[in-house]
């Protein structure tokens, strides 16, 4: 896949360039993908598998930590897992971390990461599958999908890298297939609804937060500041004039029209 910003965009385009926040997750998956995969076969097997997302660890034995933990494990026995993740958070990740900055695409991030493992969990558990380990940072980056298809929805994404599509129906048409992959779901190995979840929780935090990462309320507040602001600065000003006018006509002279002599 590949994109192409749309011309309202400012600066150059940012697609080749890894982002801090970007960068650092790159390398924290890439560095316990190995780890796991190293540790796959060993005794260590048993410390990794704890770290996975289960359902019963998090509801009987409060294993929230697992909530954060799962995100950073992929599957041992294949690249495609890591690839796939890492790719389209390298391509996506990066011009909302150039919008909204580090600190607020992390938050971001991990919100819909736990967000989406909170899915996981709960669907899991209405479902009975109560023992079902999930792992990977599918839910966080289907989160950064959305939110990409949503701050730049002209901008076209070649998929495959040969056939346009806005980023816009990209989004709706992942969305529309990954909930009725959740729907049809037979235990192909593939967490459908961490999917959702992600999708999910990156759209609340966008219909909370704004498209620019500022709180709706915040903003609403910050522009019924301004707008007080202003009116009182009008207020001052007018004010100062009605002073002026009557200090000058108190010393222009009694029964002459001041404003007659102001050119």
């Amino acid at each position: 896949m590949g994109y192409s910003y749309p011309s309202r965009m400012p600066g150059p385009p940012s697609m080749f360039r890894v982002t801090p926040g970007v960068r650092w997750l790159l390398i924290a998956n890439a560095v316990c993908f190995v780890l796991y995969f190293l540790a796959a076969r060993s005794p260590f097997a048993g410390f990794f598998a704890g770290l996975a997302l289960s359902p019963r660890a998090v509801l009987t034995q409060f294993a929230l930590w697992q909530l954060v933990t799962y995100m950073f494990l992929h599957s041992p026995l294949g690249f495609g897992h890591i690839l796939i993740n890492m790719l389209s958070l390298w391509m996506f990740g990066g011009p909302l971390e150039d919008v909204w900055g580090t600190r607020r695409f992390l938050h971001f991030y991990f919100f819909c990461g736990i967000g989406a493992g909170l899915c996981v969990v709960l669907l899991n558990a209405f479902a009975g599958s109560m023992d079902t380990r999930t792992i990977g940072a599918s839910g966080a980056v289907f989160g950064v999908l959305i939110a990409f298809g949503m701050l730049f929805p002209r901008a076209i994404i070649y998929l495959f890298l040969m056939f346009p599509i806005e980023a816009r129906w990209f989004v709706l048409i992942l969305g529309a297939i990954v909930f009725l992959s959740a729907i049809g779901d037979t235990g192909g190995g593939v967490s459908h609804f961490a999917h959702l979840g992600g999708l999910l929780f990156g759209y609340l935090w966008l219909r909370i937060y704004g498209r620019r990462g500022r709180p709706a309320a915040a903003a609403r507040r910050a522009g019924l500041a301004e707008t007080l602001q202003q009116r009182y600065r009008e207020w001052k000003l007018q004010r100062a004039k009605k002073r002026f006018q009557v200090y000058l006509k108190k010393h222009g002279g009694q029964g002459r029209d001041w404003d007659d002599r102001v050119h």
